[in-house]
């Protein structure tokens, strides 16, 4: 079986390797915490509401994002600590420690922090 840690990844990597899943996570990465009602998603990004809802569950189950109420619509954000988890997986063992090799890693996450 394989480790827990190696499973959560292929989970959250699935449910990114979509082309209409990874557009609502990175537009919920450009919202950050205020995120967005599941409607001003669909305009957004010009999906069907039960599209949009199928791959909102999806990216859910794999904890990527969450959802909160606010009166009468749902914002859904993006799980920032998961985000970070994942990221980190990919990269933990980068190049053996090669600095040649991972500094251009470093350089686009420091580019990327907000």
């Amino acid at each position: 079986m394989a480790p827990a840690k190696l499973m959560r990844a292929v989970e959250g990597l699935s449910a990114l390797a979509h082309d209409g899943r990874l557009s609502v996570f990175r537009l919920l990465v450009r919202h950050g915490e205020n995120g967005l009602a599941a409607g001003d998603i669909a305009r957004k990004l010009d999906v069907l509401p039960n599209t949009l809802s199928t791959n909102l569950a999806v990216l859910s189950n794999a904890g990527l994002v969450q959802s909160r109420r606010e009166g009468r619509s749902i914002i859904y954000t993006p799980d920032f600590d998961r985000m970070a988890e994942l990221l980190a997986y990919l990269v933990e063992d980068c190049c053996n420690g090669d600095i040649a090799v991972c500094a251009p890693l470093a350089a686009v996450t420091s580019r990327a922090c907000c």
